[in-house]
């Protein structure tokens, strides 16, 4: 039996590390995210699953991960952590988040994915399934609370001093596959030419799998063996360059893509024309004839505005606010669902179409959108572009300003909310007026939202999962929502909004 030393406090580790909870799990630095950090992460995750009767020894726990250099390294510090613990471990590879997560669902046990999603490869991190959904705030909440007794397994740098098997391989992605297949019906996306833009993204081979089997031509477009941080939410320029040149070379329908552990979808029409998340959202409720929808206070209003949802509910940014209001609705709705500006969809209830069912899935998925979306515009028998022509003309943009730290972002917002609600809004009109005219509004449900009464609307926001400041815009036409960011932004990095103000 291995012999233990002190218990070393999960809160204190945090702190000392660096690797904390963001709005999707632990994330942090390679370089902090030691074997030791990983494996007490993991230990105090399945010591709370324990205190709540989700894990027992003996009890299988799956783990899987992204394309980044550092993944399988960390996955196998996991996967130490539920041997000492009495657990056996599932290891499911490098499959999409989504994926993992629906095969611990299906079997009722807890699983565990490493990836940094859309962060550039010099972080990871680790996300967590409860047997029953991701892991909500007070599961995080009592994960910082657990203290772990540490095995001595590890060198002076904290790293394992001896190396695991791997385990065998489980196969997760035929499930998933058969889930859409069995749903959609092979015939689907028949007549369609997509471009599957597979750059580093871990569900890049299972996608083109997908689409192909609901009867589509796939072309394969720009693969890449060094991992590419694709965020769904800030589109490269590159990126938009290259959806541009593919649409017109290969005369597509449509471009698909995902961010690198593919639970955030990226889907551009048939001109190339990247499609912003929130948009996204909104399309595949309507398709699938959804009741109730959550989504976070940035996301575009045209959801509110179009008519279509009985019930609406905003939230914090993060899946975990998501999925706490998309339970709350399950209780009324028949049919529930949450999305993210990011374009990550959660299917609360089971839907039925024509016959077939598609089961819940709770966690964030970029498959379901992208095929919801397009199998609706070929029934339609209009291009994929066309799909938004009866909605609200309401046009978001978000970008980041990264290597920001959060203090610094807390700072400036701390200063420009200071004051009665009334000097707020003066201040954010001096700040702003020249770009969006008088400030009328202010919601801080999540950072800073500003409205005012041109009808635009300004929304910046301390990122929850990397040193980043984001901005999100709103405005009429999508020009003048990309023309309003890059000046807010740019008076962030001029440090002239308090000024301003």
């Amino acid at each position: 039996m291995d012999m233990t030393i002190k218990p070393h406090s999960v809160s204190d580790v945090m702190a000392s590390s660096g690797v904390a909870f963001g709005t999707s799990g632990a994330r942090g630095l390679v370089s902090a995210m030691t074997d030791q950090v990983c494996f007490i992460y993991t230990c105090a995750f399945l010591q709370h699953m324990t205190q709540i009767g989700q894990f027992e020894p003996g009890r299988a726990v799956a783990i899987a991960g992204d394309l980044r250099p550092s993944t399988p390294r960390i996955i196998a510090a996991c996967a130490a952590a539920v041997r000492h613990m009495g657990g056996v471990v599932d290891y499911c590879g490098f499959v999409p988040s989504p994926a993992l997560a629906g095969y611990g669902f299906a079997r009722q046990i807890p699983s565990l994915m490493v990836t940094g999603s859309h962060i550039p490869d010099d972080r990871n991190g680790i996300k967590f399934n409860r047997v029953d959904g991701e892991v909500l705030k007070p599961d995080e909440q009592a994960m910082r609370a657990q203290e772990v007794a540490l095995p001595d397994l590890f060198d002076t740098a904290g790293m394992l001093r001896d190396a695991q098997p791997e385990p065998a391989l489980i196969d997760v992605e035929a499930a998933y596959l058969e889930r859409y297949a069995a749903f959609f019906g092979a015939g689907a996306l028949a007549g369609m030419k997509l471009g599957v833009y597979e750059h580093s993204a871990v569900g890049r081979d299972i996608l083109v799998r997908i689409v192909e089997a609901l009867g589509a031509e796939v072309v394969r477009l720009g693969r890449s063996d060094r991992f590419i941080p694709v965020d769904t939410e800030a589109v490269r320029p590159q990126d938009e360059a290259l959806a541009l040149t593919w649409a017109r070379e290969f005369a597509l329908d449509a471009i698909l893509s995902t961010d690198g552990d593919s639970d955030r979808p990226l889907l551009a029409d048939e001109t190339g024309a990247w499609m912003r998340g929130d948009v996204l959202g909104i399309l595949c409720a309507r398709a699938l004839n959804i009741a109730a929808v959550a989504t976070p206070v940035s996301s575009n209003t045209a959801l509110e505005r179009c008519g279509l949802f009985p019930e609406i509910r905003r939230t914090r940014i993060g899946s975990p606010f998501v999925i706490e209001a998309m339970n709350a609705l399950i209780a009324s709705a028949p049919t529930a669902c949450g999305y993210e500006a990011n374009g990550g969809f959660i299917l609360g209830t089971p839907i039925v179409h024509g016959g077939a069912e598609l089961g819940a899935l709770p966690t964030r998925d970029a498959v379901l959108p992208m095929l919801a979306v397009l199998a609706d515009a070929r029934r339609r028998g209009v291009p994929v572009s066309r799909l938004t022509d009866d909605l609200p003309a309401r046009f978001t943009f978000s970008e980041r300003i990264q290597d920001f730290p959060t203090s610094q972002s807390q700072a400036l917002l701390a200063e420009l909310r200071k004051g009665t609600p009334q000097e707020v809004l003066e201040r954010l009109s001096a700040a702003f007026g020249d770009l969006a005219g008088r400030a009328t509004m202010v919601d801080e449900t999540d950072g800073l939202r500003v409205t005012f009464d041109s009808g635009k609307i300004i929304h910046l926001r301390p990122s929850g999962n990397a040193p980043e400041l984001r901005c999100y815009t709103e405005c009429d036409n999508a020009d003048a929502a990309i023309a309003l960011n890059k000046a807010v932004l740019v008076r962030v990095k001029e440090n002239s909004l308090v000024t301003a103000g």
